[in-house]
């Protein structure tokens, strides 16, 4: 049979609403579209399709808003209502196709076709599927109470199998979707079978349903029971007049008004129980009392309503903390998140960086700027699991580990729980503090953290753990990895310059009483601060200074020494006051060198848990027996590059233009200031081998190049880590070029745009690139290679004389 088709057929969007053939339904007509197709539909023979919204949200729908499949239907009944709408009766009359949306100023079009789904055979497993479905729509009907006890009746009393689909289908209290996938099947039997299914899946929904009503029934008539008899009880103990039965009755109240979950409300109503019948001056009654106020005072479920407002929580961060741009970031990403989801994992995030860096701080601006609780838990120096997890309730003066009992102070189960110096955590035979960590820190594990005192599950994965510390090195590799580390470089001086004038120089004035006016630090007097009298990577030292200043200050308004005036107490302090209120400064200003001469001095460039550091490598070659001294407590790692670097030089000797066993000859002192500073780490080599060389060959070394490194004996230089601190000090100390291993390169794109722009990278890939950067050519002196070698391994067509 051909299937008709339909040119111009005006069309109905439906919201939340699919219309199947053979149904015949009222429906109230609202949209100006939806009206003017209903008056078109009107003016010719009745017909309209009516087609299901993808989006029943929409509006004004358009073509790619609509499904392809729907129902062609007559209009039987057309009446106005007062509000504007119209009430309309449709009949389904058949399935239809739409090829194509025609556009129309005043309503849908489109072109249509016939679309009848393959028949159901009449016997064998069509007949069996039909008689199935038909026996779960009866008890789905009979369980139903939307559905009223003759539909069933009436819809099982038809007899084409198609039309019956059609109607079963419509009376199926199922999502839109699962009804639009109905009107789509290829087939009867196809049909069917999506229905058996949807079937089932709603009687096990209903029966469910049914469980738990009868058990919130049965339920209700216990608590109804308990409440009579614990009434009487109460009754009974008036009666007898004891004053300790009083204050069982409060904890009993207090059970019952808590919003608990249920294992905690068990657990506290048993040993509610154990109380009441216990003398109440024994010591186990006190010991239940504890216990049950530590139950009862936790936020099992008491939330603070976050605020992902994404642009308050920028301000905020800004307003608070300059710089630190990639956890801001990370931070903000968080709070853009939970405006989308509403509901996030809270992230385990670890700042590491250099002291005074704002890294503790910073977890205060966090809750703030999501309008959480803020709770900081100092684990520097805890050697005690028992510190993490709580100690048995068989202990005398046994309480909840640092966990609960910041959650507790916090009245919230979702604040921002600092957890300050994880690093500086220790272990010996009491246990290891970093181990049990572990389930607090998995986000996997932590929605079932157990205290050793509480013995009972507490829900962390709503807290944001934010965890501090200076290095990486103390914290074990399992709890490392259940955390997102985040490395905060030290300040730029340009940075620092911003923090004294927005947040320390303010807050000293603040703190010693001083007139706002009265204290005021000119650009330069700021520069002098940082550079001469302060060399770290964050602003402790810095702030110091500046609360010298200000005492001095106050000390000369106290003492009149200013002036009576308030115009004459303004201090308006320029470098030279700085240097003679705070005395001779303790450090070099930047960029002072000790002249261009420098052989057997090269500038490293190390990592320390206070930031990056310059170091200046010091070698001497003096006539001996081939003895090498290494001095300035240097590590194992550290005096291996050292002997390293003696050996690559030795194999290098005919190319340096040395003698074959000048080794042999000499002794070398290879010395790093600051002797008193433990040392130690691979990065060292490939400066101790330029100086080395340098003093070998008599060469001097450029005054503003730093290099970092770890080198082989064959003259390779490979990655190490800490480049952007190394950087950072690198700036800081005022020099122009940094050399640094090739495989470190890709590094560089995530350092400060400033770093970047005030400093020269050179990645080398070999000792002898470096050397051809760092050693000056002298003349003077002048050493022959052998043809076809440059002095540093290089080819070249002659024998090439370097000066030095």
């Amino acid at each position: 049979m051909s299937a008709p088709s339909w040119d111009r057929l005006p069309v109905l969007a439906l919201r939340d609403l699919v219309f199947f053939p053979h149904m015949v339904l009222p429906l109230l007509v609202g949209r100006t579209r939806s009206l003017n197709a209903l008056a078109e539909a009107r003016t010719e023979e009745g017909l309209l399709a009516v087609v299901a919204q993808k989006d029943p949200e929409v509006d004004e729908p358009v073509a790619a808003d609509l499904h392809r499949t729907g129902t062609l239907v007559r209009v039987l009944e057309v009446s106005p209502l007062d509000d504007g709408t119209h009430r309309a009766v449709f009949e389904g009359l058949h399935r239809i196709q739409v090829e194509r949306f025609i556009p129309s100023s005043r309503t849908f079009r489109g072109a249509a076709r016939r679309w009848d789904p393959f028949p159901l055979p009449d016997e064998g497993e069509g007949r069996v599927l039909l008689r199935r479905v038909e026996r779960l729509f009866q008890e789905y009907a009979r369980l139903h109470d939307q559905i009223p006890g003759e539909v069933a009746d009436t819809l099982l009393r038809v007899e084409d199998p198609e039309r019956e689909l059609n109607l079963l289908a419509g009376h199926l209290l199922v999502p839109t979707t699962e009804k639009q996938r109905l009107l789509e099947s290829e087939g009867v039997a196809e049909g069917l079978r999506r229905v058996e299914e949807l079937l089932g899946r709603e009687l096990e929904v209903i029966r469910i349903e049914e469980e738990l009503d009868h058990r919130i029934r049965h339920q209700m008539d216990e608590d109804r029971r308990r409440f009579y008899l614990q009434e009487q009880l109460k009754a009974i103990h008036e009666e007898l007049g004891g004053e300790a039965q009083g204050e069982w009755g409060e904890l009993e109240e207090s059970v019952t008004q808590t919003h608990l979950p249920d294992h905690a409300r068990e657990r506290a109503e048993r040993e509610l129980s154990r109380l009441r019948k216990m003398n109440p001056a024994a010591p186990e009654a006190a010991v239940i009392r504890t216990y049950l106020d530590w139950i009862l005072s936790l936020p099992w479920s008491t939330r603070t309503p976050d605020n992902p407002d994404v642009s308050r929580a920028e301000e905020v961060l800004e307003e608070e903390h300059h710089g630190l741009e990639e956890v801001k970031d990370r931070i903000l990403e968080y709070i853009a998140v939970l405006s989308l989801v509403r509901e996030l994992k809270g992230p385990i995030l670890c700042l590491v960086g250099p002291p005074g860096v704002g890294k503790t701080s910073l977890g205060r601006s966090i809750a703030r700027a999501l309008g959480r609780e803020f709770v900081r838990v100092s684990l520097g120096g805890i050697r005690d699991e028992a510190e993490i997890r709580g100690h048995r309730r068989t202990y005398v003066g046994a309480l909840p580990g640092r966990i609960l009992q910041g959650m507790r102070r916090s009245g919230s189960r979702n604040p921002v729980f600092l957890l300050d110096e994880v690093d500086k955590v220790s272990h010996d035979g009491h246990g290891d503090p970093g181990a049990a960590l572990l389930e607090v820190l998995d986000p996997e594990q932590n929605r079932t953290f157990t205290d050793h005192y509480l013995e009972l599950e507490f829900d962390l994965t709503s807290v944001l753990f934010v965890a501090t510390a200076n290095t990486l090195a103390g914290i074990p590799e399992p709890l490392r990895d259940r955390m997102e580390v985040i490395r905060i470089p030290g300040y730029l001086d340009t940075e620092k310059r911003e923090i004294v004038r927005r947040f320390l120089l303010p807050r000293q004035v603040e703190r010693h009483g001083l007139p706002p006016a009265a204290l005021e630090l000119t650009p330069e007097a700021i520069q002098t601060l940082i550079q001469e009298y302060t060399r770290e990577a964050g602003v402790r030292e810095l702030e110091r200074s500046i609360s010298k200043l200000a005492r001095k200050v106050a000390r000369r308004i106290a003492s009149g020494r200013a002036g009576a005036g308030e115009e004459e107490a303004t201090s308006h302090l320029t470098p030279g006051d700085v240097r003679t209120l705070l005395g001779p400064p303790p450090f070099r200003k930047d960029g002072d060198v000790e002249g261009d001469e420098r052989v057997g001095i090269a500038n490293g460039l190390a990592w320390t848990p206070a930031g990056g550091a310059v170091l200046e490598v010091e070698v001497v070659v003096v006539p001996g027996s081939g003895r090498i001294q290494l001095t300035g407590t240097l590590g194992d790692v550290m005096k291996e590059s050292a002997v390293a670097a003696l050996t690559f030089a030795r194999s290098r000797a005919a190319e340096l233009g040395l003698e074959g066993r000048f080794h042999e000859e000499a002794d070398v002192h290879i010395h790093i200031p600051e002797g008193a500073t433990p040392k130690d780490g691979p990065s060292a080599g490939l400066t101790m081998a330029v100086g080395l060389i340098s003093s070998l060959t008599g060469r001097p070394t450029r005054t503003d190049t730093a290099m970092t490194g770890e080198i082989t004996l064959r003259g390779r230089v490979l990655p190490v880590g800490g480049i952007r601190e190394k950087a950072v000090a690198a700036v800081r100390a005022g020099l122009g070029t940094f050399l640094l291993p090739q495989g470190n390169e890709g590094e560089l794109e995530r350092l400060p745009a400033e770093v970047r722009n005030r400093l020269e990278f050179v990645p080398v890939r070999t000792v002898d690139e470096a050397l051809e950067l760092t050693l000056i050519r002298r003349p003077g002196l002048e050493v022959d290679a052998p043809p076809g070698k440059d002095l540093f391994g290089g080819s070249s067509d002659a024998g090439v004389r370097i000066s030095q």
